[in-house]
């Protein structure tokens, strides 16, 4: 079945109870759902009752859709996202997204959990995403598309810099520091190894993450504004002389979770005078 057929099969599902069109698609990263209660829903459903989406079962991410309003913009939410290393395709990770961005979407906000790479990030940092690089050995726009040179997406401002000046003034009018830096994408779903981190840090990383990068270059391919932000939920392998457990870093991610839900409510809630 080509793409915007399985689109049009998933948008008929949502688009009865849609209400008003969404302008910005958000996808909420490892335990960063709890954002998603401050939506004033008009539409709530299970990504396995949407045609053509996978479902997650990946702890922290709820696996629902949520459309409504959020500070008093039209949102469609992704409460918990898809990732390779569940055994999806790329094309399976950024379907949902698709599927955003053709019922109005055109701006896309995203989370993450990541490792601090850069040596003077803490645990409970908040990282602005300024640029990524792609170590996962894939990408979602390789199959199907029919690309022709002149589609190849330009990536140089893939991360909008106006919405990071927004985000940034939301950060200082509510009192939060915020970083800004790199993310490093790898497929997992093991931890790195030292050995690999410490290269990461000469190619100019700053955090690694398992997500993210598939949803950003499919954004930019769809013409979407991006903001994207990390939060540090630990210092990379080999930093510290401790082994990294993933039960450690779910806890550290909820712990301090709040603070991009707080940054996120004052960026949505002042959108338009930003």
């Amino acid at each position: 079945m080509l793409l915007k057929d399985r689109i049009s099969e998933a948008i008929a599902t949502i688009q009865p109870h849609l209400g008003q069109r969404p302008d910005i698609a958000l996808i909420l990263g490892t335990c960063h759902g709890d954002l998603a209660q401050h939506i004033h829903q008009t539409f709530s459903i299970d990504y396995g009752d949407i045609p053509h989406f996978k479902a997650t079962g990946v702890p922290g991410h709820a696996g629902k859709l949520i459309v409504g309003q959020l500070g008093g913009q039209q949102v469609v939410c992704m409460q918990g996202r898809l990732h390779a290393y569940e055994g999806n395709t790329p094309q399976e990770v950024v379907f949902p997204l698709q599927v955003m961005h053709a019922l109005g979407a055109q701006t896309l906000i995203l989370t993450n959990a990541a490792g601090g790479i850069n040596q003077d990030f803490d645990a409970g940092d908040i990282m602005l995403i300024t640029d990524h690089i792609n170590f996962t050995g894939a990408n979602p726009l390789t199959l199907g598309n029919g690309l022709s040179l002149l589609d190849f997406p330009d990536m140089c401002y893939a991360y909008t810099p106006a919405l990071r000046a927004k985000a940034q003034k939301a950060a200082t009018a509510c009192g939060i520091t915020v970083k800004q830096g790199v993310y490093l994408g790898v497929r997992g779903p093991n931890i790195e190894t030292p050995a690999e981190i410490r290269a990461f840090r000469t190619w100019g990383a700053d955090a690694v993450g398992m997500s993210t990068v598939f949803e950003v270059l499919t954004a930019v391919s769809l013409g979407m504004d991006v903001l994207g932000f990390s939060l540090i939920t630990n210092k990379a392998a080999g930093i510290l002389d401790k082994s990294i457990k993933v039960e450690e870093v779910l806890l550290a991610a909820t712990a301090t979770a709040k603070q991009v839900e707080i940054l996120l409510l004052e960026l949505l809630n002042n959108w338009a005078t930003s």
